[in-house]
């Protein structure tokens, strides 16, 4: 006969010993002086990592990011893909901007680096995934503990972003950037998603959904990225969007 208290588990009572851990001390109570030492030694943290950021990437000079999945295996055509758009890019006097780590993050910086071009990397400390990949620049290797403050260099420093199929932070990635565009918060730029087999399921949600039932969105904001299949027609977006306004890359 089963025992009926064992069925009353709390998804809690499972968790990992790490994040029960977490969850305890986040329930801890702690005294004002604990919470304002703690507060403002992290504002100093952040401050430090937006320096850092703003005086390294100031000094690189027009950039494309490129975003997509960490978990893409060397062999896979979006990696290949990814690659080929980054080697184009800087052919075409773009650095490249990405998350530093593995998978998609790695074609991109590879794809920049065996090209001559300039190859960031913005790297963030997580319990899985994540480590630099070898193609960044010595020089252009930053490492962020807070998640706000790399996007905001990712956002800050690019003329363009380059959206292959990814996770959860792709995503992130993607619809910060979309937000700030269509809330006039940054400038226009192109947004480039990359895989019609990947990314057409949401596109056809959000027109059909978002916009055409619920009507959460404005129509204009469909053109605010486009959908392509090839390296060629997404180094094209983005080139002919800043020949249009007579811009260079090398301004």
């Amino acid at each position: 006969m089963n025992n009926p208290t064992a069925v009353a588990q709390t998804p809690a009572a499972n968790a990992p010993h790490d994040d029960e851990s977490k969850i305890r001390r986040a329930f801890q109570e702690r005294d004002w002086n604990e919470i304002k030492s703690s507060d403002s030694w992290a504002i100093f943290k952040v401050m430090a990592e937006f320096v850092e950021g703003f005086e390294k990437l100031a000094r690189i000079g027009p950039c494309v990011s490129i975003f997509g999945s960490a978990r893409t295996q060397p062999d896979h055509p979006y990696y290949l893909m990814a690659e080929d758009i980054a080697g184009k890019l800087v052919q075409l006097g773009y650095g490249v901007i990405t998350g530093g780590g593995p998978g998609i993050m790695e074609a991109g910086n590879k794809g920049a680096y065996q090209n001559g071009g300039k190859s960031v990397g913005l790297n963030i400390e997580l319990p899985f995934e994540q480590f630099n990949n070898p193609y960044i620049d010595r020089d252009k290797l930053i490492n962020f503990d807070y998640f706000f403050v790399r996007k905001v260099m990712f956002l800050k420093y690019a003329q363009g972003f380059v959206v292959m199929p990814g996770g959860m932070g792709t995503l992130d990635e993607l619809f910060e950037a979309l937000t700030l565009i269509q809330t006039k918060k940054v400038a226009r730029f192109p947004v480039v998603l990359v895989g019609t087999s990947f990314w057409g399921g949401l596109v056809d949600w959000i027109r059909t959904v978002v916009l055409e039932r619920e009507a959460n969105i404005n129509k204009e904001d469909m053109y605010l990225f486009s959908v392509v299949d090839t390296a060629e027609d997404a180094v094209k977006v983005i080139d002919e969007f800043y020949s249009k306004y007579l811009l260079q890359p090398n301004f």
